[in-house]
């Protein structure tokens, strides 16, 4: 007995030990970054007396106001801060002492976490596509699947951007936090199978965009770890940068002078307590607002502040600043299909390595395994599952908030055995399907009503039977035999793998694996590559201020019409950069000093 209560006093004490390490960690990690970026702070600590709307002094107004600390608004912000005072206001926390958000091994729990607090928010559009928007700072590159790659020249020369300073700026990102891959074994046997059925030829390791095959870059180093656009503030200049977590902007707010064209003087925010504040642009002509809140935040900024179309700004009760009906229209979500192979080997984990850039409009990708850390959660990384699930035989509505949550729940309570092997993935390069943005209500917090419209343009729809055929013939490959030690399945019993998973809420049809055009519709995913709702010539001029107002500007992946590069983080982190670089050349010249 007495060795019993003994044995029982050790094990408690190595409990309180390991609590007192991990607690110890967390908080010699919470102090690197606040040391490293002593600029970042809560909301609340954030004092807007002296810098009301109604004060006239210059003190604690701001030279710039950047809505969204994302993939744009971090290098911009740390761009201008070398000359101007910068405040950035983002509505979530901090990646750095997120381990859901750090390791690769749990990429998939920020996605699956659906609490107020997470790094993700969830939503699905009204095709029935589960996705997710980012709301931690870093956004996107805080929660996507880590692949680096730019833009192509074509796209580059579409933009009507300056190459030279393009090709300043992508380095200026590469060497702060992107790095080379250790290619997975799932990837070097995908890259083979790509090889053997034409996808060639082989370009090695490159960032660069070329037809054939070819291994990226990743954001996440060779122990892991995910390095975002957050740690690129740090070479902002801490004296004139100021970045505010959990400030949820709730509108801009425009000085409507009658007869006088809409002028910003400012934003509205609220604080991780619910508090408001008012956060004011210096009375410099030059001064602006900077919406970077993504293809889904900006627009939904810009209606909550009155620019949209004046129909659906009245039946929302919000004052017209200006009407403008291309406010949230040609929203475009690259469609995304998935075939499951399964392996009887073990797979090690691994992400987005390796891309097919093929000369057809489709991008094929791979992903496998599964991460089994112990803060890990039994439920797949969210852009697809190879569970089997009824929720998408249901009505749409018939889908209740229980059967949701019934949905959520039998995704965390599957057997980590249900992942033993990989995904080969299909994506449409350039969409000519389109959808919109419109408001559900006037509360930021909750998602607007999204519309994509995957495949309504039949010229998708034919690129997708392709890529699916394509994606077939690199899973029957003999190096994918070889590597799970699975019999060449045929193209029924992939298809019909697949099928059955549930990956979405859109109903399924019978002949889902007999039918290419019918399982593309059904089994569509997103890879959250959505861009659109403030387009160039519509919303905003060639230098992407807001047309018909005075100091607002966007500057984030709603401005494009297409998704750049297979994957668009590169380009627009690079974004980031180089409009900062710009806006300071424009305004300051040689003095800009960059």
């Amino acid at each position: 007995m007495a060795s019993f209560v003994g044995k029982t006093k050790l094990f408690t004490i190595l409990v309180l030990w390991l609590s007192i390490l991990v607690s110890f960690a967390q908080g010699k990690e919470r102090w690197y970054y606040e040391f490293k970026y002593p600029f970042i702070k809560r909301a609340s600590s954030f004092s807007s007396q002296s810098s009301s709307f109604a004060s006239k002094g210059n003190d604690n107004r701001f030279d710039y106001i950047i809505v969204g600390g994302g993939t744009t608004g971090c290098p911009l912000a740390a761009t201008l801060s070398q000359n101007f005072s910068v405040l950035v206001l983002e509505r979530g926390g901090v990646p750095f002492s997120n381990a859901n958000v750090s390791f690769l091994r749990n990429f998939h729990i920020a996605l699956a976490d659906t609490s107020p607090s997470s790094a993700s928010q969830a939503f699905v559009s009204t095709d029935g596509v589960i996705n997710a928007r980012a709301r931690v700072l870093g956004g996107g590159t805080s929660i996507n699947a880590g692949f680096y790659t730019r833009a192509s020249s074509r796209f580059i020369k579409k933009m009507g951007w300056d190459e030279k300073l393009v090709n300043e700026s992508f380095p200026w990102i590469e060497k702060q936090i992107v790095h080379k891959p250790v290619v997975a074994p799932w990837q070097k046997a995908f890259r083979d199978s790509l090889l053997s059925v034409g996808v060639s030829p082989f370009n090695g390791f490159t960032y660069d965009h070329i037809y054939g095959t070819k291994v990226g870059g990743t954001i996440y180093d060779r122990f892991g770890r995910r390095h975002t656009a957050a740690e690129l503030l740090a070479t902002g200049n801490p004296q004139k940068l100021t970045v505010l977590i959990h400030a949820t902007v709730q509108k801009v707010v425009f000085d409507t002078t009658q007869g006088k064209r809409p002028k910003v003087v400012g934003v509205i925010f609220k604080d991780e307590n619910g508090n408001q504040h008012e956060a004011v642009l210096s009375e410099n002509p030059d001064s602006e607002v900077i919406l970077s809140s993504g293809a889904i935040g900006t627009p939904q900024m810009l209606l909550l502040s009155g620019i949209g179309p004046r129909d659906e700004l009245k039946k929302m009760d919000i004052p017209v600043v200006l009407d403008n009906v291309f406010v949230g229209k040609g929203m475009a979500d690259n469609p995304m299909n998935s075939i499951f192979i399964p392996s009887k080997r073990p797979v090690r984990q691994s992400l987005i390595q390796t891309v097919g850039i093929t000369k057809f409009g489709v991008y094929i990708e791979a992903s496998s395994g599964f991460g089994q850390s112990q803060d890990s959660i039994h439920c797949h990384h969210g852009i697809m599952s190879a569970e089997i699930g009824q929720l998408s035989t249901i009505p749409p509505k018939q889908r209740t908030p229980e059967a949701i949550q019934a949905y959520i729940k039998n995704k965390k309570d599957l057997p980590l055995e249900a992942f033993r092997g990989g995904f080969i993935l299909e994506k449409i390069a350039d969409p000519m399907s389109t959808g919109q943005i419109t408001l559900k209500s006037t509360n930021v917090d909750e998602n607007p009503s999204i519309t994509f419209n995957y495949f309504s343009h039949p010229r998708d729809l034919q690129r997708c039977v392709q890529g699916i055929r394509m994606a077939v013939k690199v899973a029957q490959s003999e190096h994918f035999a070889n590597y799970t030690q699975y019999d060449s399945p045929t193209i029924e019993k992939v298809l019909n793998m697949s099928a059955k998973a549930n990956v979405n809420f859109v109903p399924r049809h019978t002949n889902d694996a007999k039918s290419l055009e019918q399982f593309c519709k059904d089994t569509v995913i997103t890879i959250w590559h959505y861009h659109g709702g403030a387009h160039v010539d519509k919303v905003v001029d060639a230098k992407y201020k807001v047309l018909g107002v005075d100091r607002l500007r966007v500057i984030d992946g709603s401005i494009f019409t297409e998704s750049p590069g297979t994957n668009p983080q590169a380009t627009v982190m690079m974004m980031g950069r180089y409009m900062g670089v710009k806006i300071l050349r424009e305004r300051l010249g040689r003095r800009a000093g960059i």
